[in-house]
């Protein structure tokens, strides 16, 4: 009896995890569209964002283009609760934050050292087709540079 209500309650706790990050509109592989993007000069280009679960967590695996135009790679794992979770493979942070606002729109800051460098927005169509990611970041001279990147999902 102890281990047939220990094994239903783990079903239901799976089952919960599973249908909380199955609703995630941002869930799947998103592709960079140019031609509806606007990207501050100097912008990192992140080609293809990948949303995956992994456990009650996300896990956000980012491929993309550098200013000089090379090759960028990193991952992110953690929870939309507004906390900082390691980043790795990019050297230019070491954190990053999520925060649900709503059912489709995520905030988020981008941190190295402790000192927020990108903070943005990342909205998910209604149609759940496409997604844009507005963020500000401030180049080695001190200028804030703002881009908007659109996404198409796949």
């Amino acid at each position: 009896m102890k281990t047939r209500t220990i094994l239903v309650s783990l079903a239901v706790f799976f089952a919960g995890v599973a249908l909380c990050l199955a609703e995630d509109p941002n869930m799947g592989t998103w592709k960079f569209n140019p031609a509806k993007s606007k990207m501050g000069k100097g912008a990192t280009r992140n080609e293809t964002v990948v949303y995956a679960a992994e456990g009650d967590n996300v896990k956000i695996t980012v491929d993309g283009v550098n200013a000089e135009g090379n090759p960028v790679h990193s991952d992110w794992t953690g929870k939309y609760d507004g906390k900082d979770y390691p980043v790795t493979g990019d050297p230019t942070s070491d954190a990053r934050s999520y925060t649900r606002v709503n059912d489709r729109t995520l905030d988020f800051a981008v941190k190295m050292g402790g000192k927020t460098t990108v903070t943005g927005r990342v909205v998910v169509a209604a149609n759940g087709k496409t997604r844009t990611v507005a963020t500000t970041s401030t180049d080695a001279s001190g200028k804030k540079v703002k881009s908007i990147a659109s996404f198409d999902k796949q």
